[in-house]
């Protein structure tokens, strides 16, 4: 990582400067090439550290004050480092998605795939009264029916919503 320290009505001291190095190897693990430039002054009481990256063409900035110029470095260095993740999240998040897009795009051009379990979920069948299987659903309002062992028969029944949105249906065996 290529650094550039400047002070500005402060003297960069040997320890400075070797924190600021020290410090910014947090940054550089994220890049293979990126440059920092760092500009530290004081105002008044407060010591006031302004840390800029550059790298892979994206820009990241960071400027705090503190009464200890370390301390405010400190904070320059973790908002960066959350700036960079927070990025760095959002790009994987978009390759993925983008990834998914082309993949179902592809799909669309092969012949529709019938007749066949494409997708298989496992759940948990409770003895329930089928008052109570009503509850459960209406708990769940993306679900559209229920499995659940029937208290009073003892087999499997399923609870399901009607097309009017209102009434539901239950399903038992015969026998």
């Amino acid at each position: 990582m290529k650094i550039k320290i400047t002070g500005k009505e402060l003297k960069i001291t040997e320890a400075i400067n070797n924190y600021v190095e020290r410090k910014l190897d947090r940054i550089d693990k994220y890049f293979e090439d990126a440059e920092a430039d760092v500009t530290l002054r004081t105002e008044k009481n407060e010591q006031i550290a302004e840390i800029f990256v550059t790298a892979n063409g994206e820009k990241y900035r960071a400027v705090t004050e503190d009464k200890d110029m370390y301390a405010s470095i400190d904070k320059d260095i973790d908002i960066l480092e959350g700036q960079i993740r927070k990025a760095k999240t959002k790009k994987e998040k978009m390759l993925r998605e983008s990834s998914l897009k082309t993949m179902e795009v592809a799909d669309g051009n092969e012949k529709e795939i019938n007749d066949e379990i494409i997708k298989t979920s496992y759940y948990e069948i409770k003895p329930m009264l089928p008052e109570d299987a009503v509850l459960k659903l209406k708990e769940k309002p993306t679900h559209n029916f229920l499995v659940f062992i029937n208290v009073e028969t003892g087999k499997v029944n399923a609870i399901h919503k009607l097309k009017d949105g209102k009434n539901y249906g239950l399903v038992e065996p015969e026998n």
